[in-house]
């Protein structure tokens, strides 16, 4: 059985004041919600003040992107072991804003991974169509494509591939108030699976899990997570608020 998981990707949201209170306005609504996992992604600054906020509860806290090399001269990146030893667990890699807006590929997506895993986070991949894509039939043919070029050459033992998460984002309804269908959602989550399958065994591909992210709300997640693929969220302008993301942790 996957232990699901929730987690919310605050993206160029909330400075460190908001992100310390959203946390301490989130630890008492969600403190019963003993069989999920929970992560909120703040950006980069505040991650050292949500670390602390969230200390001694069941909230962990990630990054939102992370550089492939571990130091050097590249400025304005973070690496995996600055995220690190600020105190995350997880790292939001590939999301379809980097791949529109920051030239992010699935060859750099690799790297990041790769970086990810040497640096003892568990990453969070991004991967799902455009509106474009959805209409031209290309769904499977685009998340074909994000999943095992993101992942070649990421097996066992060098990486310990049972911590990955995929994330399975149609760009089409991220932010647009959109979301697929629980029956669309679930079509593609099995299909994830099957990749993974290909990829990596049945039995690692049966412990992977695969979150649903999109418009995701307290109103539509637990018919999301009835289904036998979805295994949780990246949430976004949802988890804002601590009254509705905790209405989605506690589904």
């Amino acid at each position: 059985m996957r232990r699901p998981f929730i987690a919310g990707n605050w993206k160029m949201n909330l400075n460190i004041t908001e992100a310390k209170a959203l946390i301490s306005g989130l630890i008492p609504l969600v403190k019963g919600a003993t069989n999920v996992d929970i992560a909120v992604c703040p950006v980069a600054l505040a991650v050292p003040a949500a670390v602390e906020a969230a200390k001694g509860t069941n909230i962990k806290v990630g990054g939102q992107d992370l550089y492939w090399e571990k130091s050097g001269a590249f400025t304005g990146q973070i690496s995996g072991d600055m995220l690190k030893s600020a105190g995350c667990e997880y790292v939001i890699i590939g999301h379809s804003e980097r791949r529109q807006f920051f030239g992010e590929t699935n060859e750099t997506v690799n790297k990041k991974i790769k970086a990810a895993f040497l640096a003892g986070l568990k990453p969070i991949v991004c991967v799902g169509e455009s509106l474009a894509e959805r209409e031209g039939g290309k769904t499977f043919d685009v998340v074909k494509d994000h999943v095992v070029n993101s992942l070649a050459n990421i097996k066992l033992p060098e990486f310990n591939v049972e911590d990955i998460v995929i994330a399975y984002e149609p760009v089409w309804a991220i932010g647009t108030g959109k979301t697929a269908t629980k029956e669309q959602a679930q079509e593609v989550h099995a299909y994830i699976r099957k990749l993974l399958t290909e990829l990596y065994g049945k039995d690692l591909a049966d412990k992977l899990r695969i979150q649903y992210g999109g418009s995701v709300k307290a109103d539509n997640i637990k018919e999301l997570m009835a289904q036998p693929d979805i295994d949780g969220a990246l949430v976004g302008g949802a988890s804002l608020k601590a009254d509705s993301f905790a209405g989605i942790v506690n589904f």
